[in-house]
């Protein structure tokens, strides 16, 4: 099953363009390889170009549009060390893409370098979806953004080929007896080991300390004095990454859903649990107040427990849908966690339930495979794959079955609906090729100047007690936390004016917000 550390915000684009493989063993060098390893990578200049269309691997569609008045995406590939303890040795390619500033060189500061998080969301896809969200910054910065080393193009992380990921997808990943556990076991040690065999020289070197090195030589090669940076979900831990190993470097830097730096995996996935568990609720309670009638229940209580009541069934009854796939128990699972990233989903969850209750399991499982980034042609992004790649290369922990087992109360409590879910999802990184480097990430930073982090008090994937513990992990004067009280992942593309008014005003003007703003 999908391993939930901290979602991409570009889940919440239901059509989202994701990730392409670099090669056929996710490690494939830069082309002149052998003319550059001795060189110095920070001299190297980037070639600019119109960006292509995607690819079926990275989403398809269409090349991304211009911007309002015309300003156009490009693209450009920047090499870096395979392995950053031999900056000397082989190379791969990290691709980026960048609108540049349209208010003139003089009023120009630099790139603003954007990471939607995931882990293994694809920034060169995922800019051009939001750009229009970001016209107000692009008057004083280049947008910058890029897919991080074993996402998309860049030596991009592949696994299990697109007819093994369907019957992955489909499989039960909340056992009820030991048959299931053993099928659950074997799954995941089949898919693991699948991304060892078509990836294994990559997945020592994609760990977050790695692509925070990516972005000091980005920072080098775009001509930034400082990195300007805005990190979203878990690009605030890569974020808090890069303040710890560059103090000196940060430039103005917003972090937006924060993660909990201070948490081991199990406690990650248990707050998770929580922070569902509360968008649930907020959104059943949303639905049964409005004027008009619910079509999924008449109380709050009711929407859940005919939710949990369709979960049951389609643990053996699962629905059907518009090709050989069914909606299984899993799959409705993860297409209402999908829906629950952002309140402007609602809807469709409201719609697709309200579907499944007559026996049609086709839009909780559009819902299901955004999440799980299947494309409507019925091929995949990398995305999952580089998910747990990245993750497996950071969280030190390894789970058993046997200590899952005893978890499951605790995430029950937490949440009724999704806490067998979650406490399962956490056999991700068990029999993973690489060992994990840490219980958690070090983000202290004491020397670096301030950060605006955000937390939403309604956010599902990264909950909102997050912020204030990255701030105080950041550092006394470091870290500045803003609340915003709001539904879904992030706060900024929310369009609050409260909270764009903060953010801009420090990334454009440089004025730090005042500690504990509340925005409403």
């Amino acid at each position: 099953m999908p391993n939930h550390k901290a979602r991409a915000a570009a889940t919440v684009v239901l059509l989202s363009a994701a990730l392409a493989a670099c090669s056929d063993d996710g490690s494939k060098s830069s082309k002149d390889t052998k003319d550059t390893r001795d060189t110095d990578l920070s001299a190297q200049e980037l070639s600019w170009e119109d960006c292509p269309a995607p690819d079926a691997a990275e989403g398809g569609g269409e090349a991304p549009s211009p911007l309002p008045g015309g300003a156009a995406w490009q693209c450009a590939t920047m090499k870096a060390p395979l392995d950053w303890d031999k900056p000397k040795g082989d190379t791969l390619d990290i691709a980026l893409i960048r609108a540049a500033a349209s208010g003139g060189k003089d009023r120009r500061i630099g790139s603003l370098v954007f990471n939607f998080g995931g882990p293994g969301g694809s920034g060169v896809t995922t800019l051009p979806a939001f750009g229009q969200d970001y016209a107000k910054l692009r008057t004083r910065y280049d947008l910058v953004s890029f897919d991080p080393r074993g996402v998309g193009r860049s030596a991009g992380v592949k696994c299990e080929d697109d007819e093994k990921l369907d019957a992955y997808f489909q499989e039960d990943s909340t056992p009820d007896d030991d048959a299931e556990r053993k099928k659950l076991v074997d799954n995941v040690k089949d898919f693991n080991g699948a991304c060892e065999k078509n990836s294994g020289k990559v997945l020592p070197h994609v760990r977050t300390t790695d692509a925070a090195r990516d972005m000091d030589l980005m920072r080098q090669v775009l001509g930034d004095d400082k990195l300007h940076y805005f990190g979203i979900s878990y690009g605030t831990e890569l974020g808090g990454v890069y303040a710890h190993l560059f103090p000196g470097k940060v430039g103005r830097a917003v972090f937006d859903a924060v993660v909990d730096p201070t948490e081991s995996a199990e406690d990650g996935s248990l707050g998770q649990a929580k922070g569902f568990q509360l968008a649930l609720d907020n959104y059943a309670e949303d639905c049964t107040s409005k004027a008009e009638d619910c079509p999924v229940g008449d109380t709050g209580q009711d929407v859940k427990d005919k939710i949990a009541a369709l979960l049951e069934k389609l643990d053996s009854k699962p629905l059907p849908t518009d090709d050989s796939r069914e909606l299984t128990q899993t799959a409705a699972t993860n297409g209402i966690a999908q829906a629950l990233y952002s309140r402007d989903f609602w809807p469709y969850l409201t719609e697709g339930l309200d579907r499944a209750y007559d026996g049609d399991g086709r839009l909780l499982m559009t819902l299901s495979d955004s999440m799980n980034g299947r494309n409507e042609d019925g091929t995949y992004s990398n995305l999952q794959a580089a998910n747990i790649s990245v993750n497996c290369a950071d969280d030190k922990a390894r789970y058993t079955p046997e200590y899952v087992e005893k978890k499951l109360p605790d995430f029950r409590k937490a949440s009724p609906l999704f806490g067998d879910y979650l406490a399962w999802g956490m056999l991700g990184c068990t029999d993973w090729a690489v060992d994990g480097a840490a219980d958690h990430p070090d983000v202290s930073a004491p020397d670096a100047p301030p950060i605006v982090v955000i937390g939403n008090t309604g956010d599902p994937a990264t909950p909102y007690e997050g912020a204030k513990k990255m701030a105080e992990a950041l550092g006394k004067g470091v870290g500045v936390e803003l609340t915003y009280k709001g539904q879904g992942h992030g706060a900024y593309d929310s369009k609050n004016k409260c909270v764009r008014d903060a953010v801009n005003g420090y990334l454009l003007d440089g004025t730090v917000p005042e500690e504990g703003t509340v925005c409403s």
